[in-house]
């Protein structure tokens, strides 16, 4: 994000995120979600990184992940579990990850180096604590995968639904809804357009002129859209709170051991980049890795 100081924590997030977002953007998800009962890809994602709660209802994914328009998670959601269960779910999504980065990393796969990451960052996961953490919490008590590459992705993905957990509760704290949360990242320049993010997240054009309005009358955007001054400040804050949610465990670790981790998942997540891996910028708002 465009004037966002590159934190300890927020590097990091660049180097984790990637790999574990790859679930979201690998063509070879339509076919696992499908095989696993569930009708269509956005079903599947819900269905999948909500699975770890149980069965849970619309509206308990409509708070968790913040940011979509209700209706379209109701769409998907209790409706993906007449269909098929979180097992299943959680089933497809570890096998979109193992084609995927088989795909995309090759003979990688079976380098020491990625063993040695895969151990390095789930050492780190282990770390995290999980009170007021929805996503992360009943992530954490999945089984852990044993090979590396899966278990790379898992720890990845305890360490993202961590930080994103944090985040939402920094995006509370300010005051921001999962719209405004939207509108206002944008604004603060995360590469993406309007319409993308509707499409991406649900919300209809009339709902995100509402959004707009409501910013500016409270003195966060100006008449052209754009962060004031105090806008700025209040994103700003999100950030940085999100950031020292995230912070610990990076910077309780010995400075040469995180630096040659971090050139390792560097190294990893610029692999996954291309039209059938993540490409840069994202709907999700992370940049190509530090």
């Amino acid at each position: 994000m465009a004037g966002v100081t590159m934190t300890l924590a927020r590097r990091a997030w660049t180097l984790y995120e990637p790999i574990h977002a790859i679930v979201y953007f690998a063509p070879e998800a339509v076919e696992h979600y499908k095989a696993a009962g569930f009708k269509g890809g956005w079903m599947g994602y819900f269905a999948s990184r909500s699975a770890p709660m149980g069965a849970v209802s619309a509206g308990v994914v409509v708070a968790v992940f913040h940011n979509f328009r209700p209706a379209m998670v109701a769409r998907a959601i209790p409706d993906a579990w007449d269909y098929s269960s979180p097992g299943r779910a959680l089933a497809a999504r570890t096998a979109v990850a193992d084609s995927a980065l088989r795909r995309l990393w090759g003979d990688a796969i079976d380098s020491a180096d990625l063993a040695e990451a895969a151990m390095a960052t789930m050492e780190r996961a282990r770390r995290l604590r999980g009170e007021g953490r929805p996503l992360y919490t009943p992530t954490a008590a999945l089984e852990e995968p044993d090979a590396p590459h899966l278990k790379l992705w898992h720890a990845c993905t305890l360490l993202r639904e961590h930080r994103f957990d944090g985040h939402v509760a920094a995006l509370t704290v300010h005051g921001l809804d999962g719209l405004e949360s939207l509108i206002t990242a944008l604004a603060a320049g995360n590469g993406m357009d309007p319409p993308t993010i509707r499409r991406f997240r649900g919300w209809t054009e009339e709902e995100w002129d509402q959004g707009v309005e409501r910013l500016r009358a409270r003195g966060i955007l100006d008449a052209a859209g754009e962060l004031t001054a105090e806008g700025r400040s209040l994103r700003d804050g999100v950030e940085d709170m999100t950031d020292r949610l995230a912070g610990g465990v990076w910077e309780s670790m010995n400075t040469q051991a995180r630096d040659h981790l971090f050139a390792s998942l560097r190294r990893l997540a610029m692999l996954l980049e291309g039209p059938d891996g993540i490409e840069y910028p994202n709907p999700i708002g992370v940049i190509r890795p530090d």
